[in-house]
């Protein structure tokens, strides 16, 4: 499991670890890091070519003194001060003991030979600004921004890239996209939440042995995932392997059931129960001859995909919310609940709801609170933790990065994915995928981490070699994203 920070968390125990140490030892720890990290993306440090994007404070330190140790190797290290009388003293008087050159940006008629640099490097390190930085980066870290992008070099982040929200990931302007991001003690949210994961690249992380507390923000690897899924004993039987009710599609839209059916399928339960209208049903079971028609005992209902909003649909969700078990609420589904706000959620044992952002927008309205899709893009952890609370019921935020908000303030975000499962049905899949695994016992928030998770690995294998795939692909990934999970052969 890889685990986030906010700021103020990091800085309290950066703090208190600096109290047990000699002075500047903990710098030292993160720039060991830092250059060992640039030395192996270089392969060969002497007679590289290294530009530092040098900030004040310690995040310019860290790049500094990481050049030193570059320079020390052989490589040719020229470092460029945004504020020359701001910058880390001791780390620049290394970084030239070695051998290293700086240079100031600030000076116009430089900087033509400064972008030249960059334009020639083989490795640009941007410290420009840390984990207290905010907002969009001004003139000229921008302008050299820029030019690292566009260059051949590799792009190496100190910590966090320039200009993202450490606490949110947020990118509010003119910020450093990484190739790869060095991060010190532990994952920052915005590392893991987009627009600022994908600045951010890959990310590294270097141990300098903080003490954090409980984070803020988890995201599962395979380990977590294989603890999580359903595994049949020797004396069971498809009942008790859990059975899903599932109350999707409609004449309209038939083909949202077909997807749905599917993916639940290869969920783990023992056994699915169509409920919906008599076409709707031939199709899923023509499709699917394992499916059941008609209502039964269940051990979750997944309710809204295709479902559309007339009244007959209404009286499909009501029926679902009030069979008294877990529920799993998508799509048109969420449109009718958000009509009558969380009230209706009312007796429901336990509830995941599964919105894209237009639809987080309608849920926000059933709480009596306005946004726009924008705003929850840019802002994704705080909308889905402020829908889990109003609702009561967990929230899985769909997106280019998924987050999983519990009402208990847990929250997570997904790390598979792959941009090829924007396509229509893909939300279908994960529904019925994420519903089956509720109706196996896990309770919401572990189903929308196990489902999410799943989803996400099989839209990667559908699409490996770089070919777009359709949503019932990505259903016929699910048992390889399953097996790879697992481990099993």
């Amino acid at each position: 499991m890889r685990q986030a920070h906010s700021v103020e968390q990091v800085r309290a125990a950066e703090g208190a670890l600096m109290a047990k140490l000699p002075d500047g030892t903990l710098m030292q720890r993160a720039a060991a890091g830092l250059a060992a990290s640039c030395a192996g993306l270089l392969g060969r440090v002497y007679g590289s070519r290294v530009v530092l994007l040098v900030g004040s404070g310690d995040n310019g330190g860290d790049a500094l003194y990481a050049g030193e140790r570059l320079a020390r190797r052989g490589a040719r290290v020229d470092a460029v001060l945004l504020s020359p009388e701001r910058a880390h003293t001791a780390g620049l008087a290394a970084l030239r003991a070695a051998g290293g050159r700086d240079h100031r940006a600030a000076e116009a008629e430089g900087l033509t030979g400064i972008l030249a640099l960059i334009d020639t490097a083989d490795l640009v390190l941007d410290g420009i600004v840390g984990i207290g930085g905010r907002g969009a980066l001004r003139a000229p870290a921008d302008v050299l921004a820029g030019a690292a992008h566009r260059a051949r070099a590799l792009v190496v982040a100190v910590d966090l890239p320039s200009g993202v929200d450490a606490d949110t990931g947020a990118v509010a302007g003119p910020a450093v996209r990484a190739d790869v991001t060095v991060t010190f003690g532990t994952h920052k949210p915005g590392l893991l939440v987009d627009p600022g994961a994908t600045h951010a690249g890959v990310v590294e992380l270097v141990d300098i042995g903080l003490d954090t507390p409980e984070p803020v923000l988890r995201a599962a690897q395979h380990s977590d995932i294989a603890r999580l899924l359903p595994t049949p004993e020797r004396e069971t039987d498809k009942y008790r392997r859990g059975v899903l009710g599932l109350a999707a599609g409609s004449t309209r839209y038939p083909g949202a059931a077909v997807l749905a059916a599917g993916a639940a399928l290869r969920g783990g339960i023992g056994a699915l129960r169509y409920v919906g209208p008599d076409p709707v049903g031939q199709a899923v079971v023509a499709a699917h001859p394992e499916v059941m028609v008609g209502a039964g005992r269940v051990q979750a209902y997944a309710v809204g995909p295709g479902l559309d909003t007339t009244d007959e649909s209404r009286q499909r969700l009501a029926d679902a919310l009030a069979a008294a078990v877990p529920v799993l609420v998508d799509a048109d589904g969420l449109t009718l609940l958000a009509e009558q706000g969380p009230k209706a959620l009312d007796g429901v044992p336990a509830a995941l709801l599964t919105p894209h952002a237009g639809e987080a927008v309608r849920l926000l309205q059933g709480l009596g609170e306005e946004a726009t899709r924008d705003e929850v893009e840019a802002a994704r952890i705080a909308h889905a933790t402020r829908l889990a609370s109003g609702y009561g019921a967990t929230v899985l935020l769909k997106g280019s990065t998924t987050v999983i908000a519990d009402p208990s303030g847990e929250v997570w975000v997904n790390p598979t994915g792959t941009p090829f499962l924007a396509t229509a049905g893909s939300g279908d899949v994960l529904t019925g995928l994420t519903g089956a695994l509720l109706a196996t016992g896990l309770p919401p928030t572990r189903a929308a981490i196990a489902g999410a998770y799943l989803h996400g690995l099989a839209g990667r294998l559908a699409s490996d070699d770089g070919t777009p795939c359709a949503a019932s692909d990505v259903t016929a990934a699910l048992g390889e994203a399953w097996r790879e999970t697992t481990n099993r052969e």
